[in-house]
C-alpha cells in the first residue's frame, strides 16, 4: 500500500471514483487547472476533462445550487468550497433546499452530493480561513456531516460519502493535510459512515474528538500517561448521525469524558455530546463532562496557537477528571 499524506489520500479517492464511475463530477472555484487551493483536485482536469471537473465563478450559492440540480437529475457531483468559511453564501442552498428534497418529495428525488470544505486553523489563516462551522450543519435533519483524522479515513470516508444518496458535508482539517503519511489502501476502499473508531485504547478518562484535534489528544495521552493516568481517545468520524454506541462504551468504562474540539464552545458540537452523556448516562459518571475547545471569540490571527486546543490544556482537562 501507498504511504500518503490526508491531501494524497484525498486526490486519490476522487481519482478512483471518477474513474469507476462516469456520473461524479468535480466542481467549484479554481479546481481544474490550478488543482484547488490546497490542490486536492490536482490532475483531474487532465484526466477526466473540463465536462467533468468544472471551475465556476466566485458564487457558493451557484456551486451549491448546480450541483443540487446536478445531483437531483442522476449525477454525483462532488462541489468544493475552497474554505469553509465561505460556504455561508450557499447556506440557504444547502439547509433549506439540499437538505429537504428527499423529505418534501416523499423520496421521489434524493441529493447525493458531497460538499468538500477545509476546515480549522493551525495555517495563520485568521478570522475568514480559519473557522468550525461543523455546528450549524449538524442541526440540519437531511445532511449529514463528515470530518476525518487520518489519510487513510479521508480516502475511506469520501468514497463512501460520494456513493451515499443523501447529501453529505465532508469537512476536512487543513492543518492536517501534509502533517503526516500512513498506508492507504488502493482500490475499492471504503469507511463506512456513523461509526466511529477507537484511537487508543484506556481505561480512566475518555477524551471524544474529532478532526485535526484527534492528533492533539493522543498527543495529550501520552503526556498523561508518563503521570500514571490512562486515556481512551475516540474519533467520532462521523457527526451527523455520531456513533452513540462508541460514545456510551467509553463512557460506561472510564466514567470521565472530556469533549474536544477546535469549534467554539457556545453551541458546539459537545454542546450535543454532553447533553446526550448527561441524559443517557448520568449514573455512570464519577465526574462531571468537561470540554476544552476554542474560545467563544472571532477566531484570532496572531494568537491562534492559544485559541486552538493544546496538548496542555487538554491534559489540564485530563487531570481535573482524572482527580474529581
Amino acid at each position: 500500500m501507498p504511504q500518503l499524506n490526508m491531501a494524497q489520500a484525498l486526490n486519490l479517492a476522487l481519482r478512483e471514483e471518477m474513474s469507476r464511475d462516469e456520473r461524479v463530477v468535480v466542481l467549484g472555484e479554481d479546481v481544474g487547472r490550478r488543482g484547488g487551493v490546497f490542490l486536492i483536485t490536482e490532475g483531474l482536469y487532465e484526466l477526466f476533462g473540463p465536462d467533468r471537473v468544472i471551475d465556476t465563478p466566485l458564487s457558493e450559492a451557484g456551486i451549491i445550487g448546480v450541483a443540487a440540480g446536478m445531483a437531483m437529475n442522476g449525477l454525483r457531483p462532488v462541489a468544493e468550497i475552497q474554505f469553509a468559511d465561505f460556504i455561508f453564501g450557499g447556506f440557504d442552498q444547502i439547509v433549506s433546499n439540499v437538505a429537504k428534497i428527499r423529505y418534501r418529495t416523499g423520496g421521489q428525488f434524493s441529493v447525493p452530493l458531497t460538499i468538500r470544505a477545509p476546515i480549522g486553523g493551525g495555517v495563520k489563516g485568521g478570522m475568514f480561513h480559519s473557522q468550525s462551522p461543523e455546528a450549524y450543519f449538524i442541526h440540519t435533519p437531511g445532511l449529514k456531516v463528515v470530518t476525518p483524522s487520518t489519510p487513510s479515513d479521508a480516502k475511506g470516508l469520501l468514497i463512501s460519502s460520494i456513493r451515499d444518496d443523501d447529501p453529505v458535508l465532508f469537512f476536512e482539517p487543513k492543518r492536517i493535510y501534509r502533517t503526516f503519511r500512513e498506508e492507504v489502501p488502493e482500490g475499492d476502499y471504503t469507511v463506512p459512515l456513523g461509526v466511529a473508531r477507537v484511537a487508543r485504547e484506556g481505561s480512566d478518562v475518555s477524551l471524544i474528538t474529532y478532526a485535526a484535534t484527534v492528533h492533539d489528544c493522543l498527543r495529550a495521552a501520552e503526556k498523561a500517561e508518563a503521570e500514571g493516568i490512562s486515556c481512551e481517545v475516540v474519533d467520532l468520524r462521523t457527526l451527523l448521525p455520531f456513533d452513540k454506541d462508541a460514545v456510551e462504551r467509553t463512557v460506561k468504562k472510564t466514567g470521565r469524558p472530556v469533549i474536544v474540539h477546535e469549534a467554539p464552545k457556545m453551541c458546539g458540537f459537545g454542546a450535543e455530546l454532553a447533553a446526550f452523556i448527561a441524559e443517557r448516562l448520568l449514573f455512570d459518571l464519577e465526574a462531571p463532562v468537561l470540554r476544552v475547545t476554542g474560545y467563544d471569540t472571532p477566531f484570532p490571527f496572531v494568537h491562534e496557537h492559544h485559541y486552538m486546543p493544546n496538548e496542555s490544556r487538554i491534559l489540564n482537562a485530563i487531570r481535573k477528571a482524572a482527580s474529581f
